[in-house]
């Protein structure tokens, strides 16, 4: 119990500090943090690309169509909301939810790092392909490498990646539907 309140301690200043930042590349009136939430002793690491109009609002991670239907697929696949870590690359909602810039994934990297190795998850799931970049690099792509667990050395400790898609890419193209849920099946 002590070490889960000592790991939820260390979130919490990283979510301050990441709240002080104000946005760094991402300064605007009305743009709120959105450090990430869950169990902060978890096996199993969400990581999507950035908030949206919804989350900014909210305070929250995927809490907009897009996030409510991978919380459904999850809670589906028996990941209860309570039992995993669930943030973004970026902290900070980007413009019209356009795609974050390579400044914007910098900025926000020490934030992110610090969470990983606050929470040291077993297995690191990304949404979408920014994520995906993060700890695959960049021209990997995630039509063909879905679904796929991947061991990488995350600062001295071995970490599984598990790409999946972004749920909003199932809400432009339905098809993809069956690929999130087929990767959910796999990570189980």
């Amino acid at each position: 119990v002590n070490k889960i309140m000592d790991k939820q301690k260390l979130l919490d200043e990283i979510a301050k500090k990441i709240e002080e930042t104000e946005g760094g590349p991402l300064k605007a009136p009305g743009i709120n943090s959105v450090p990430g939430e869950g169990n902060p002793d978890t096996d199993v690491f969400f990581c999507g690309e950035a908030p949206g109009f919804n989350e900014n609002e909210q305070k929250r991670p995927f809490v907009g169509v897009s996030g409510k239907l991978l919380r459904r697929v999850m809670v589906e696949n028996g990941f209860l909301e309570k039992d995993v870590f669930i943030t973004n690359i970026v902290k900070f909602r980007p413009p019209e939810n356009r795609d974050p810039t390579p400044q914007e994934i910098e900025f926000f990297k020490p934030f992110l790092d610090k969470q990983i190795e606050i929470i040291d998850p077993k297995v690191i799931v990304t949404l979408g392909r920014f994520s995906m970049y993060k700890f695959l690099g960049e021209g990997v792509g995630i039509t063909r490498i879905h679904g796929q667990p991947h061991s990488i050395n995350w600062h001295g400790k071995t970490v599984t990646i598990f790409p999946m898609f972004h749920p909003a890419a199932a809400l432009r193209d339905p098809s993809t539907m069956k690929f999130i849920k087929e990767d959910f099946i796999k990570l189980k």
